[in-house]
């Protein structure tokens, strides 16, 4: 059964969770290792979306992953993958990267810079039938990018996808906006919308406050609402809202036919 329709929630940066090391901080939009909110556990398929910095040579030691499609975005700086099955690469802005755990898989990920932190988002899609092969792929989307629309990164479905994922109900997208580039957000049942850099302008359900400004109510989007970096919006059961960078700005776009457990 589709979603029924609600309105957008807007989820703040500041309100995310964080996890910080001596090397690592990381801000969580949904209940990850030791935060755990029964409340706040995924939307749609969308199981994590961390939002990662990397200090100067260091990072993730080898560890394990089972049945999870991991797309990693960079945003700035490189991150070093290596795992069990003989992949190994540096990720960079505009490179579409994802590793299908399956059976399961060994891995870790590195910043081998000296004197750079890497920045990045990390995201999981459970796949549609486990026990799946491992297995890893990536692609160059730098070119594609500079065209300001929305750019197809991941998809189960989608064959004109940088990247396949293992799921058909799940597809990922892109964009890099100049000051006063707009996009329509994908229609789908379920919609995640992050804004990992810049400043956006949603134009949601509702109208503008009585003196012609925009508002945020209780936490519901509304026409003109601001999105700055780190912010994300969740939407059930429709889509087609409009966005506007207002500085430049990139933002990951999930649209997903379902959610867990249908």
């Amino acid at each position: 059964m589709p979603a029924a329709p609600v309105e957008p929630d807007v989820r703040r940066a500041a309100d995310r969770a964080v996890t910080t090391t001596p090397w690592l901080n990381s801000r969580h939009s949904f209940s990850f290792n030791d935060y755990y909110d029964p409340g706040n556990t995924h939307h749609g398929l969308l199981l994590v979306n961390n939002d990662d910095i990397v200090a100067p040579s260091a990072g993730f030691a080898t560890h394990p992953h089972r049945d999870a499609e991991i797309v990693t975005w960079v945003l700035s700086g490189a991150l070093s993958h290596r795992d069990s099955i003989g992949n190994s690469g540096l990720i960079h802005p505009g490179l579409a990267q994802r590793m299908s755990a399956g059976t399961g898989i060994l891995h870790s990920e590195q910043n081998e810079s000296d004197s750079e932190p890497v920045h990045f988002v990390q995201m999981w899609i459970m796949p549609d039938e486990p026990g799946r092969a491992p297995g890893y792929q990536q692609q160059e989307i730098t070119e594609a990018l500079t065209g300001g629309g929305l750019v197809t990164v991941a998809s189960g479905s989608d064959p004109g996808a940088a990247i396949t994922i293992g799921n058909a109900d799940a597809t990922l997208y892109a964009a890099r906006l100049r000051p006063g580039d707009s996009l329509d957000l994908p229609d789908a049942p379920y919609t995640h919308l992050f804004v990992p850099l810049g400043s956006v302008d949603l134009e949601g359900a509702g109208a503008l406050g009585p003196d012609g400004s925009a508002s945020l109510d209780g936490g519901e989007a509304k026409l003109g609402t601001p999105l700055r970096p780190g912010d994300a919006v969740r939407f059930t059961g429709g889509g087609g809202q409009r966005l506007t960078a207002a500085t430049p700005s990139e933002v990951l776009v999930w649209a997903m036919k379902k959610r867990l457990g249908d």
